[in-house]
């Protein structure tokens, strides 16, 4: 078993490290989040993806774990077997996702860190162009990113439901690890996305005041014509 979480460590560095340069020849640099949003060029962006391996490995995790977690049990009588494989997957996604594609294909990272008086502080950074026409970020490799951030976690709510419910109970710890890591992640990119002095209620109230807004005007000048 140690052998196993050795090998896997070992290809998810490798992988880690060719993803790495296939963009070592970005000339980028990180900067905070809302400098990136102020001082970033309004620019359309590329549509084409220029990290398919980090895109491949983006889902590859995160999807081999789903489908571990709903066939090992017809190809594999060993539970323990089972929940290894699974727990290596998520893991390697989890670190993947949070240290090396996030910040490849849609320019954000985050992690959060505690000072000496003990309290924790989320940092989020987001990547620029240090150049007027250097490459930004990809809009297909943003779709990617975002659809198997976001559906992934909702996979694994469902599989602890059904668990639940089934009172299949010996899964219910992997599918709970499941939510928790993919659910971190995802949880932690939206708060990079928004910006840290945002909170969700106040991000939702915004934009439903934004809608009745339009909604009015578009109103008063449909009355006016």
């Amino acid at each position: 078993m140690a052998g196993s979480g050795a090998a896997a460590g070992a290809v998810t560095w490798r992988v880690a490290e060719a993803m790495l340069r296939q963009d070592s020849n970005d000339d980028t640099e990180d900067v905070s989040l809302f400098d990136a949003d102020d001082e970033m060029p309004r620019r359309p962006k590329k549509s084409r993806i220029r990290h398919p391996i980090a895109s491949f490995f983006h889902l590859f995790f995160r999807v081999s774990a789903v489908i571990v977690y709903l066939l090992c049990e017809l190809f594999s009588n060993s539970y323990i077997a089972c929940v290894v494989t699974i727990i290596l997957l998520l893991s390697c996604d989890f670190w993947a996702v949070k240290n090396v594609t996030g910040r490849l294909m849609v320019g954000l990272r985050w992690w959060n860190q505690v000072d000496d008086d003990g309290k924790s502080h989320w940092v989020f950074e987001a990547r620029r162009a240090s150049a007027p026409r250097k490459k930004v970020t990809s809009e297909a490799e943003s779709r990617i990113f975002w659809l198997g951030l976001i559906t992934c976690p909702l996979i694994w709510v469902i599989f602890a439901f059904s668990a639940l419910f089934s009172f299949k109970v010996k899964w219910l710890a992997v599918v709970i690890l499941g939510v928790t890591l993919q659910g971190a992640n995802l949880y932690g990119y939206i708060r990079c996305k928004v910006g840290s002095r945002k909170n969700l209620t106040s991000l939702a109230t915004s934009y439903l005041g934004r809608q009745f807004l339009q909604q009015t005007v578009a109103k008063e000048e449909q009355t006016v014509s």
